[in-house]
């Protein structure tokens, strides 16, 4: 027994040797370019790949063939990626999302092309390179992460990379190449990655889909190392490695036999779902959101009409074979659940092959138990959304990286634990329904339940749901502040986004005639998602296009030329558009309408009830001496890491029909005080109170549907929407929701009732948007107003309107609260200025 411990126990160092060095490499990178670098595992496959053709094809010495490969390819493709595909991300400020989406083409670039150069069949004649010896491996882990160890702590390049981790603009003011930097992370961070690749190759499948997914589960060691600490990864690493050659040990008696060996197989995936539903994410709010479509306008009806021959050409003249053609719609479905989820919804979702296999799964279990096909269809749909529901709760309440990981990590693990175990899948068959058997009613079949589905999508772009989408996708925070219930409409897209998958993945199955692990990989859900970003997440077409190119391509002789392509226009997406930008848009026209200029006077009163207000100037009147509270806050304490305090023990009372002023310099705890006020930060100590009601656990948009609306310093517009789209949708989501003439009111005052309410806020000017923020607050009818610098890129015609405005808001009965550094602004309306300096209020 001890020998037999001691042996696993050397296996499980082996397997966490190679796991660390995957977290070694993701760490360095990270810290030297913020970039979570998925294409990681595919870096590792093709280093393995070009050391097994030098040595075992072309019959180069080992020891040749190992130091061109590590030495000269693996950072040869860091130093590629830096230069081709991130380094200009970073210059254009792309956010984590962006850079992430470009980590995904490169991954699927890279497996495309392997595919295509040494085919999509497996090795098994992979070079040795350190031997069977597991301390061999382990002590060139420990060796390497000493270095890397002792680089950072004493030598002028780890002096230049902890200061362009800590601020990279100061390091470059500081005269330091953070360009520099970030090249020989990323040469470092593959050279691991090549070293990982060439040491796991003999002992897994050394195949283009198998080993890239392999290194990417091992991910979860880095995650648990929070990105930074090297020591954390490596003793991770080799704890799980340990544990999961140890789970082996085990083969308990019925169902939990099977499961708890798919477990030990797969310790790693349990990791990398647990660590990024529990430890803090990577990122930040509002920061994991895919970027909002750039054009506006509808496709021409005239698009669609060519596009509906094109598909029903194989109904009029292929064969009776439509074997290809079948597997298109049903993709396109499939497809069409990362246009809700990415393209409505602004999430990266990368677990969406996962609820398609389930879609399949649980129809041939129906299916196999007497069930009608058509009816097993349909009883999937509702399993699988419930099973969504059960997976996305937990995931949409992750913001940054940590979202990414979560979806991830869950399709790994369905596929894992589900999919490919013979307990949920051995003996399944998948046919065809009754009367569709011959491929060309059921690929009608498919015709009809695709054009339903783009039906139901297309209806999630307009309406109330729609606009309430498109905010979640523009601007999170602002959708939020807007009385938006972001959780809620996150999970609706999620949900709504796995039962289409699901729909999709049993048609695919039926298609097929059989149910297929294989075509519900993980990587293939890669390939997907890159697709729908390519083409442009946010058109109805690109499902149907998507569907097109990854069959027909894929179809052919030349497996993997869609996963190149698709990757390649996916690693640059900071440089081409997606394609069906490309195509004719049909731009609505501007109706002319009865509105106003920008206000030069005094503007009428905005009326807080639908039967107040004639639209008669009035000068604001002072405040009442003892007006009584309405928002409260008590006693605030914020504290952050360090010890650093950003308010100490501050008291406020805001009154109705009064100004009150907060200023002081930056860093004087304005914007914290502010934030606790509007619901977007809990403090520590203390609380908050509306009309004597404690509201501090109230959320943002809670508080927005209370009565309470903000605005904020950096413009928090849609930019997707129109001018009236956005005042609209304060209206629908703040306080009083059932007075559409709300709207109306708001951007007559704020003098956007004429034609351009038809504009879409993209294409406007910092003066109007401040406008436009302010009209959709205000379209809520709030009661209490927070204005966070509303004077922000104004110019002084335009501030002195905003003034007039805010006095006479104020003497219709508004409690307002204005955090300025514009002191004449200030002096001109507040009945009352506080000083904050150093977290505390001091006059």
């Amino acid at each position: 027994m001890a020998s037999l411990t001691y042996e696993l126990t050397l296996a499980g160092l082996a397997v966490g040797s190679a796991a660390a060095l995957t977290g070694i490499g993701l760490v360095v990178t990270h810290r030297a370019t913020g970039v979570l670098n998925l294409a990681h595992g595919a870096v590792a496959m093709i280093c393995a790949y070009v050391l097994r053709q030098l040595v075992v094809g072309w019959h180069w010495p080992l020891p040749v063939g190992a130091l061109v490969t590590l030495l000269v390819v693996a950072p040869g493709v860091g130093l590629v990626l830096d230069r081709a595909v991130f380094r200009p991300l970073a210059r254009r400020g792309a956010n984590p999302a962006r850079t992430l989406v470009a980590s995904i083409g490169v991954f699927v670039l890279l497996v495309g092309a392997a595919v295509l150069v040494w085919g999509p069949g497996a090795r098994d004649d992979a070079p040795v390179l350190l031997g069977d010896d597991p301390s061999a491996q382990l002590g060139a882990v420990v060796a390497l992460a000493c270095l890397v160890g002792a680089v950072t702590r004493w030598t002028r390049f780890g002096r230049e990379l902890r200061a362009v981790i800590d601020n990279r603009p100061l390091a470059v003011l500081s005269g330091i190449d953070a360009d520099r930097v970030a090249a020989a992370g990323w040469a470092f961070g593959s050279f691991t990655a090549g070293l990982t690749g060439v040491l796991l190759a003999p002992y897994v499948r050394l195949d283009p889909y198998g080993m890239p997914l392999l290194v990417v589960e091992v991910i979860a060691v880095a995650v648990i190392a929070r990105m930074r600490s090297l020591p954390v990864a490596v003793a991770a690493a080799l704890a799980i490695g340990v544990a999961q050659a140890q789970l082996t040990r085990l083969h308990p008696e019925g169902w939990a036999g099977p499961l708890l060996q798919a477990v030990g197989a797969n310790l790693f995936v349990v990791a990398l779902l647990v660590a990024a539903l529990v430890l803090p994410g990577i990122g930040g709010k509002g920061r994991d959101a895919l970027p909002p479509p750039v054009r506006s306008g509808r496709v021409p009806g005239g698009v669609w009409l060519v596009v509906g021959v094109l598909l029903l050409l194989p109904l009029g003249f292929a064969g009776s074979d439509l074997h290809t053609a079948v597997q298109v719609p049903a993709l396109a479905v499939i497809l069409l659940s990362l246009v809700v989820v990415a393209g409505r919804g602004g999430q990266i979702a990368l677990g969406q092959a996962a609820y398609a296999g389930l879609g399949a799964l649980f129809t041939a279990l129906l299916t196999s138990r007497g069930v009608p096909g058509l009816v097993a269809l349909g009883l999937a749909v509702p399993l699988v959304a419930a099973v969504s529901l059960l997976t996305g709760r937990p995931a949409i309440r992750r913001h940054g990286l940590a979202l990414a990981l979560v979806t991830l990590a869950t399709g790994v693990a369905v596929s894992r634990f589900v999919l490919t175990q013979p307990y949920a899948t051995a003996g399944l068959s998948l046919g065809r329904p009754a009367g569709f058997s011959d491929d060309r009613s059921f690929y009608a079949l498919e015709l009809l339940v695709l054009t339903g589905c783009l039906a139901l999508v297309a209806a999630l772009r307009r309406g109330r749901t729609g606009r309430a989408l498109a905010a979640l996708r523009d601007h999170e925070p602002g959708a939020e502040a807007s009385g938006v219930p972001v959780p809620r409409l996150k999970l609706l897209a999620f949900v709504l986004g796995a039962a289409l998958a699901a729909l999709g993945g049993g048609l695919l199955g039926m298609g097929l005639r059989a149910f297929e692990p294989e075509a519900y990989d993980p990587v293939r859900g890669l390939l997907w998602f890159a697709a729908v970003l390519v083409l442009g997440a946010d058109s109805l077409l690109t499902p149907l296009a998507a569907a097109t190119l990854l069959v027909t391509l894929d179809a052919g002789p030349h497996t993997g030329a869609a996963a190149l392509l698709l990757g390649l226009l996916a690693a640059l997406t900071g440089r081409i558009p997606p394609l069906m930008n490309l195509l004719p848009r049909k731009v609505p026209s501007r109706k002319a309408a009865d509105g106003e200029a920008p206000p030069t006077g005094r503007p009428a009163p905005l009326s807080m009830s639908s039967t107040r207000g004639t639209g008669v100037p009035t000068r604001a009147a002072p405040a009442p001496a003892s007006a009584p509270a309405r928002l409260h806050a008590h006693h605030l304490t914020v504290t952050y890491p360090g010890g650093i305090s950003a308010l100490s023990d501050v008291t406020l009372r805001l009154a109705p029909s009064h100004v009150t002023a907060l200023v002081g310099p930056n860093g004087a705890g304005k914007s914290t005080l502010f934030d606790c006020l509007a619901g977007t930060l809990r403090p520590h100590h203390g609380r908050v109170s509306l009309d004597g009601t404690d509201i501090t656990s109230r959320s943002a948009h809670a508080r927005t549907r209370l009565g309470i609306a903000r605005t904020f310093q950096r413009l928090a517009v849609f930019p997707s929407l129109t001018v009236e789209e956005n005042v609209r949708l304060g209206q629908e989501q703040g306080r009083i929701r059932t007075d559409p003439a709300a709207v109306e009111r708001s951007l007559r005052l704020l003098g956007l009732a004429g034609p351009v309410r038809h504009e879409p806020a993209a294409d406007l000017p910092t003066g109007v948007l401040r406008r436009v923020e302010l009209a959709r607050a205000l379209a809520g009818q709030p009661h209490t107003l927070l204005l966070d610098e509303p004077a922000a890129g104004l110019d002084t015609a335009e501030t002195a309107a905003l003034a007039r405005i805010l006095a006479a808001l104020a003497a219709d009965g508004l409690t307002v609260l204005v955090v300025e550094h514009d002191l004449d602004l200030v002096a001109g309306i507040a009945h009352t200025v506080h000083t904050m300096e150093g977290g505390r209020i001091v006059s």
